[in-house]
């Protein structure tokens, strides 16, 4: 009795109820909350490599609109799934989608960009391409007299 004073009412309680309690922060428990990537710059372009864990070449889609290269990994599964022994009671693996853009100009053309996926990285490899003249030129017509 002395015990269960100290302890609190019930010794397994405080041990069981982290099991049951929901999720607090979702950034704490899934993954990729945030696309990790690293970018490289060459003579030739930028290399970008974003990590993927748990996503296949299915899940991924990169779109180039207005100058942003945007990319998005979509995970569907179904979450109403039970075991034999009933429903669970956490999951910590990561369901839905992220996406991460990056302005890449817009000079650079869809057909540019070259991308690879493998072993849960997406390799990206976008060129540097002469920027354009914001202000046209002005061009003066000779005049004879």
């Amino acid at each position: 009795m002395l015990m269960s004073s100290i302890l609190g009412e019930s010794l397994f309680e405080e041990l069981f109820d982290e099991f049951t309690r929901p999720v607090k922060s979702v950034s704490n428990y899934t993954t990729p909350a945030v696309m990790r990537t690293d970018v490289k710059e060459s003579e030739t372009g930028y290399e970008i490599h974003i990590e993927l864990p748990g996503y296949k070449k299915e899940d991924v889609r990169a779109e180039l609109k207005d100058g942003n290269l945007t990319i998005n990994a979509t995970k569907n599964v179904e979450n109403d799934k039970q075991d034999e022994n009933g429903k669970y009671i956490r999951r910590e693996r990561f369901y839905g989608n992220c996406s991460r853009s990056f302005y890449v100009g817009e000079e650079v053309e869809q057909t540019d960009i070259k991308a690879k996926f493998e072993d849960g990285i997406l390799k990206v490899f976008v060129p540097k391409k002469d920027k354009k003249p914001a202000i046209e030129e002005k061009k003066y017509i000779l005049i004879e007299g």
